[in-house]
């Protein structure tokens, strides 16, 4: 059964909008962190934004006054609004989630920002 199940991706015009979103299965149960990766063509996988359970965000600092991360506790889903889109920022994005004992990812999404 897939457990985190991503939508929101697509190909947008530089300087525009996507808003990803990312549930999780109830199967998962005391979520502490979740958050966006991305991963270009020959790149690491790096963090793009997380939040805890208590609302407590992280940026990086690629994305810091563009993207913004949201979760809501009682539907289990994580949400990326991205606003002014670069062609920089094409990349897969995955979901992520973890409790204490370990961590889960989502399929990945495709965002691609043409110029």
């Amino acid at each position: 059964q897939v457990q985190l199940v991503e939508s929101g991706g697509g190909l947008v015009q530089a300087g525009g909008s996507l808003r990803l979103s990312c549930a999780t299965s109830a199967s998962i149960f005391r979520i502490t962190t979740m958050g966006w990766y991305q991963q270009a063509p020959g790149k690491q996988r790096e963090l793009v934004a997380d939040i805890t359970s208590g609302g407590t965000t992280s940026y990086a600092d690629s994305v810091k006054g563009r993207f913004t991360i949201s979760r809501d506790n009682a539907k289990n889903t994580v949400y990326l609004q991205m606003n002014s889109l670069k062609p920089e920022d094409t990349a897969v994005y995955y979901c992520n989630a973890r409790n204490a004992l370990r961590a889960w990812w989502g399929q990945g999404t495709q965002v691609t920002v043409s110029s």
